[in-house]
């Protein structure tokens, strides 16, 4: 239950944050091309909170934080006095409503910039691409890539970390084959050469990285006890933090898989386990816990320590207030392109529908990044900022890009485009929109 609540939690913070952002695009620009703004909300229905500024703009954080609005003086929507006339939207050279509308996806990319900045700026430590192992029989094996080769390259894009290989990959979908530059142990380079033709992606399944095959490097688990759930059959064994695991019902064990996989194999029964402890044995009882899955395996709710990281396998991705400028936009360009990229695959049908997302998992994406500390935070903030731009720039009626659309006809044609056809297409945006909802909505079901 904590957990439900920490996601919608931090949904709604990071909704909130974002529509703020783009509705400020439209807000901003507005008011310097001369247009009344009559309200600025952050959420829909009841007002939860209100204020007034000098200008006559009501500012409003409503009840229900899905989304948000700048209403506007619009005489197509209610009648205007006549020395408000000059002020209404709809009166605005076509020029000035394309840059109103235009605003807030715009607004959507600076704010994704500015969250990289700030990640940048505050730094973070990220593993290089080291290969730990490759998967038997996966396109990977098959190309000769060999543990302990570092990824450098992949389609000509450098590549720094693992989350640069994710989105290599991601683009490669569709494609025949990947071509990949690799930096071997003994410090030679040499190049790849991955065969896509019988690559099927199931992201609900694995992760791009996974399904290629790749296994990136992680240092060795011990098996000394790092954490003893509460309450969890280890804990009512005795297990405490630091003990190290000797022995697991009379079986000397040598590794922490080794005793995962005695553990699995017990439940519900009374096992012995001896463990180190301050440099003495001692030897516990207990009884292995079951989880309700199908296969019901036994579990203790233990966690162990893991080995530390070689210093030659890490970086730290910091830079100072200039340099994370150019590198925030870089790395924006990169969610940008990797976004219209997978958009576009999308309508070919090289990536599937499934892959779709929803509110709800937009929400545990929250939920997870802001666990894991505020640089993970931005960087979804990032991404779903450019995501909201990108989106709101589709030509469909109902969004930023439909009414631009109609405005760039109209500044080609020299009128505006008629009620009726606007109407038409307004209607068919709707539909086209709330189709794609719901899918990504039953795709977010489907994934529970």
């Amino acid at each position: 239950m904590m957990g439900i609540i920490w996601n919608i939690a931090f949904f709604i913070i990071a909704l909130g944050i974002l529509v703020a952002v783009h509705e400020w695009g439209h807000f901003w620009v507005a008011r310097r091309c001369g247009v009344k703004v009559e309200r600025f909300s952050i959420g829909f229905g009841k007002k939860l909170w209100g204020t007034t500024d000098k200008l006559g703009t009501e500012y409003v954080v409503a009840a229900i934080p899905l989304g948000g609005y700048v209403k506007m003086l619009d005489e197509r929507v209610e009648q205007v006095s006549e020395a408000d006339l000059p002020f209404a939207f709809n009166r605005q050279h076509v020029l000035k409503r394309i840059a109103i509308v235009a605003a807030g996806p715009m607004v959507n990319f600076i704010f994704a910039v500015f969250a990289m900045w700030m990640l940048l700026m505050i730094g973070e430590q990220a593993a290089k691409p080291i290969v730990g192992g490759v998967k038997a029989n996966s396109i990977v094996s098959a190309s000769g890539l060999k543990p302990g080769d570092q990824i450098v390259s992949f389609e000509g894009r450098d590549i720094r970390d693992w989350q640069g290989v994710n989105y290599a990959i991601m683009r490669a979908i569709g494609d025949n084959e990947a071509k990949l530059e690799v930096l071997s142990t003994s410090g030679l380079t040499r190049d790849i050469t991955l065969n896509l033709q019988q690559w099927n992606l199931d992201p609900d399944k694995e992760s791009p990285i996974s399904s290629l095959g790749l296994v990136p490097y992680r240092p060795g688990i011990t098996k000394k006890v790092a954490f003893v759930e509460e309450s969890s059959p280890g804990d009512q064994a005795g297990l405490q933090i630091n003990d190290i695991i000797l022995a697991f019902d009379g079986t000397t064990v040598e590794n922490w898989e080794q005793i995962v996989e005695l553990i699995k194999q017990r439940p519900r029964q009374n096992v012995t386990i001896l463990v180190e402890r301050s440099g003495t044995e001692v030897l516990l009882n207990g009884a292995v816990g079951v989880k309700p899955d199908e296969q019901e395996t036994g579990f203790l709710g233990i966690i162990p320590f893991q080995e530390p990281w070689p210093a030659t396998h890490l970086f730290t991705k910091k830079f100072g207030p200039v340099d994370a400028v150019f590198e925030g936009a870089k790395e924006t360009w990169r969610l940008f392109t990797l976004s219209l990229d997978m958009l576009g695959k999308l309508f070919t049908g090289d990536v599937s529908v499934k892959n779709l997302s929803g509110p709800i998992s937009i929400a545990q994406g929250a939920g997870m990044s802001a666990s894991f500390g505020i640089v993970a935070f931005l960087g979804f903030l990032a991404l779903i900022s450019v995501n909201l731009g990108i989106i709101n720039l589709l030509p469909l009626p109902v969004l930023d890009g439909g009414h631009l659309l109609y405005y760039f006809i109209e500044l080609l044609t020299g009128r505006p485009v008629p009620e009726s056809v606007q109407e038409i297409g307004f209607k068919i945006g709707g539909v086209i929109l709330l189709l794609l909802m719901t899918i990504a909505f039953y795709n977010d079901i489907a994934r529970l």
